[in-house]
């Protein structure tokens, strides 16, 4: 499957808002969107222009795409799944990005950004319920047990993302042990647990047409 692989740097000034994309950088003085605080290419500095309703629904949906690494048919996927489910589309959609499990370890704080997190999870470092699971979008769910693997909490590299994020707040979805290398799911977040600044009904509002 297709990758970005470029300067994440640029998704953030793009969508004009930190999307916090490249862990400690992005709560320094070198984050691009505060040094340069306008959208990337030969005419990002142009008089802006009001987006029509396309491309305010096509914004919110990129913001979303980008805050969790997902490409546009994985984000097409999830919104099927969303409409099929009860209660609200855009709040299913959300709920179901969150769960993946690149995110869960992102918000456990064992790692400083979802893609490292994504990464992290690709190197088989995380088991789900005792067992190893190395697929990013994997769907966790409520009764489950993430945890980081025994011999990677030896890691120095782990003790330091720990120590650095010890002060992260802990999502109210999750019970986190109290060494901070395991998790357990006590239920699906609820709109108001997830901190992200997307207006989900913009995004349902594109697929829908």
């Amino acid at each position: 499957m297709a990758r970005y692989t470029s300067a994440v740097c640029r998704l953030c000034r793009r969508e004009g808002q930190k999307l916090f994309l490249k862990g400690d950088r992005c709560y320094n003085g070198k984050c691009s969107v505060e040094a340069r605080a306008y959208a990337p290419g030969q005419h990002g500095q142009g008089r802006g222009r009001k987006l029509s309703e396309y491309g305010l629904q096509h914004r919110e949906k990129q913001k979303a795409r980008r805050f969790y690494g997902i490409s546009e048919k994985q984000m097409r996927r999830y919104f099927t799944m969303a409409t099929k489910m009860q209660g609200v589309t855009g709040e299913n959609l959300l709920q179901l990005l969150e769960m993946r499990l690149d995110n869960v370890a992102y918000r456990m704080g064992l790692a400083m950004s979802r893609p490292e997190a994504r990464q992290l999870v690709n190197h088989s470092h995380f088991t789900v319920n005792g067992r190893k699971v190395n697929i990013p979008s994997y769907q966790v769910k409520p009764g489950d047990v993430v945890a980081l693997k025994e011999k990677s909490r030896q890691s120095d590299k782990f003790k330091s993302i720990v120590e650095a994020n010890s002060a992260r707040p802990v999502p109210h979805w999750m019970e986190k042990d109290s060494n901070g290398f395991e998790a357990k799911i006590v239920q699906f977040p609820a709109r108001e647990d997830i901190d992200l600044p997307v207006e989900e009904h913009l995004i349902v509002e594109l697929y829908s047409k």
